[in-house]
């Protein structure tokens, strides 16, 4: 499962000369915690959050050290401008941490860990396409056992390492999976239990698939060995 299989494609924006109480309202009105701050040409500036919005709202702070200390201190300056913003070009976020449509779901949910946010805008040659939320993310780990297992069958073991679907039984269980069955090389093998692993939904994996050659160890060695 990809960015675009779980974003939304209708995106609310603003524009960076949208008035903050503008951009506040849009928030609380569609019940949204962040807005994709665009230019005309649809490429994503920045964001403007909730949390730009009480930053702003705690008011101004003592400018305490003197002049050459806010020269020096760039981040101090910074918040010196979203305290004062008038607009979301002002009080956004920049530059926003985005992702393409073609990016695993694992990895929109280890960027959103990684950057501690909560939502990021999907785009495509940098203009705005869509956007996924961590919302998204948990609603596709509810995803049923069926749907899981047509994708290992359909995209991890056809797709991705052109293997016949039958050439693996797989059972999917309250999200926790087992994998059965016999193939060439041990290094597919894991490679197989680690796209597994990334696939929204999945619990657990368990591993039963035997190999024929250790190609990790440059070994030709006859029997069949699991995966553990």
């Amino acid at each position: 499962m990809n960015v675009r299989d779980l974003m939304t494609a209708e995106v609310l924006t603003v524009s960076p000369e949208t008035p903050l109480k503008s951009a506040a309202a849009i928030l609380a009105e569609h019940h949204i915690s962040g807005l994709p701050v665009c230019d005309e040409d649809g490429r994503v500036l920045g964001i403007v959050s909730e949390g730009d919005i009480l930053f702003k709202e705690q008011g101004p702070r003592d400018r305490r050290g003197g002049t050459l200390s806010w020269l020096v201190d760039g981040s101090r300056f910074q918040k010196s401008v979203k305290a004062s913003a008038r607009t979301a070009g002002e009080a956004m976020t920049a530059p926003a941490v985005t992702i393409t449509p073609e990016r695993p779901a694992a990895a929109a949910a280890r960027t959103m860990l990684d950057h501690g946010v909560r939502r990021l805008p999907v785009v495509r040659d940098g203009a705005l396409v869509g956007i996924v939320t961590r919302a998204d993310l948990v609603r596709a780990f509810t995803r049923a056992d069926a749907e899981i297992g047509l994708e290992i069958r359909d995209d991890v073991l056809r797709r991705a390492l052109w293997l016949e679907p039958d050439a693996v039984e797989v059972a999917v269980d309250g999200g926790e999976v087992v994998l059965t069955g016999e193939i060439e090389a041990r290094s597919d093998a894991e490679v197989l239990t680690k796209l597994v692993q990334r696939i929204p939904g999945v619990v657990s994996v368990r591993s039963n698939v035997l190999y024929r050659i250790d190609d990790l160890q440059r070994s030709t060695g006859g029997g069949l060995l699991t995966v553990r």
